[in-house]
């Protein structure tokens, strides 16, 4: 649960038990993971079978929100409110140690806990995604024609509150045992890992004269 500073409260569910020197709790670094990426896993279980979902998600203060098919098995139990775990995770690169044992990940993830639900609300759905195609590409929704009442029908928009968060971060180089740096005669070190975009690909179809917008440039 959250309190009235910037941190989030270690419950049992979210607090993070192995390597427990690499947890984070405040909101800071939490909400760093989040906003990072676009994409999340979002995890539930219906009638006793767990599910895992990849989807695109966007944070408004301490509410995480995802969008989907209104047919989708995940989004429709959450008319009424479906206990969610939410991942986010970046893999930063390989650690090769001196040691098979050693070897690791340099890594950010993110869990975060709430019930998801459903937005019901027309105008508070279409403000939703709004806001996500704002924080994606600034500028991009007044250019676009408005949602048709059908196309909102058709559309899921899931908000959660965010109950509980745990951060987990690995950085830097390998970590030895003492004795391994003076004796082990093998290349240790961190083969780091970035995503980056390539260059926006025009759609075939595209209408004669129309320019690349400056929120791709």
């Amino acid at each position: 649960m959250t309190d009235s500073s910037d941190a989030f409260i270690p419950t049992d569910r979210s607090r993070i038990r192995r390597s427990h020197e690499k947890a984070r709790y405040d909101k800071e670094t939490v909400y760093a993971i989040v906003d990072a990426t676009p994409l999340c896993h979002v995890g539930y279980s219906i009638d006793g079978q767990p599910y895992v979902t990849p989807t695109l998600h966007w944070r408004v203060g301490d509410v995480l929100y995802w969008h989907g098919s209104s047919a989708s098995r995940m989004l429709k139990p959450t008319k009424k409110g479906l206990p969610a775990c939410v991942t986010i995770t970046h893999f930063d690169g390989f650690v090769l140690a001196r040691t098979s044992f050693e070897h690791t990940a340099n890594f950010r993830t993110a869990m975060l806990y709430g019930t998801a639900k459903a937005m019901t609300d027309r105008d508070a759905k279409e403000e939703a995604l709004r806001v996500m195609m704002e924080g994606l590409f600034p500028g991009r929704w007044a250019e676009l024609r408005a949602s048709t009442d059908q196309e909102l029908k058709a559309t899921t928009v899931v908000e959660m509150p965010i109950d509980d968060a745990a951060a987990k971060v690995r950085t830097g180089p390998p970590d030895d045992p003492e004795e391994d740096y003076a004796t082990e005669r093998v290349w240790a070190g961190v083969l780091p890992r970035h995503e980056i975009w390539g260059a926006p690909a025009d759609d075939p179809r595209l209408l004669p004269g129309i320019s690349l917008p400056d929120y791709l440039k």
